[in-house]
């Protein structure tokens, strides 16, 4: 099972950019899957996360700007952030709650991380 990240770049405040991340492997099921984000010298930080009924949680500094969606058909999520802030500029990562063939129980996946810069 792998998860593959892309969208990152350079982009304005005020901007917007879209990350998508697609699940792929022997999958048999997937639950929960999120975006965090790690800011250079910061813990990693929970963004938005996205259940497979599409109920959405966001952290109170992207509420209003982000919104989280995913195509359970597809095994994809994406996050589209907009009116991007310089305190937005961080390591995006994917994260997914799944359940394999060749295993008996859920567990969390990451993706390899994709870089957002905000410039003011």
């Amino acid at each position: 099972v792998q998860l593959q990240a892309s969208g990152g770049g350079l982009v304005q405040a005020g901007g917007s950019l879209r990350l998508s991340c697609a699940a792929s492997g022997s999958i048999v099921s997937i639950r929960t899957m999120n975006w965090y984000r790690q800011a250079p010298a910061q813990q990693r930080e929970l963004v938005a996360g996205i259940t497979v009924f599409g109920d959405t949680n966001y952290a109170d500094a992207v509420k209003g700007r982000f919104t989280i969606s995913r195509d359970n058909a597809k095994n994809t999520v994406d996050l589209q952030m907009n009116s991007l802030k310089p305190e937005d500029t961080a390591v995006y990562y994917c994260n997914a709650d799944i359940l394999p063939m060749s295993a008996r129980r859920y567990s969390y996946y990451w993706g390899q991380g994709t870089l957002v810069t905000v410039s003011s």
